[in-house]
């Protein structure tokens, strides 16, 4: 089955990095390493082949700062999130 994220970040930047499962969660890793960025919202959509529904989808950012997970939720087939 394929699980779609849509995601919106708060600032430019962001590279998306891969997923990896973390118990029955399905985790979709993304970083904003460097040092100067656009303050402008980002949206990325990206695309995961998996063998099962995940319990949860979360997004992992790594930052300079260090690193925020969040939430998605599920609508229309779809899980959606924003940094907040």
């Amino acid at each position: 089955m394929k699980v779609v994220l849509e995601v919106t970040f708060r600032m430019g930047g962001v590279s998306f990095r891969g997923t990896r499962w973390d118990g029955e969660n399905l985790v979709f890793e993304f970083e904003r390493l460097g040092d100067a960025f656009i303050q402008v919202l980002s949206d990325q959509r990206v695309e995961a082949d998996v063998e099962k529904t995940p319990k949860k989808v979360l997004i992992e950012l790594k930052t300079k700062e260090g690193d925020k997970v969040f939430e998605a939720f599920e609508r229309d087939g779809r899980y959606m999130a924003a940094e907040l």
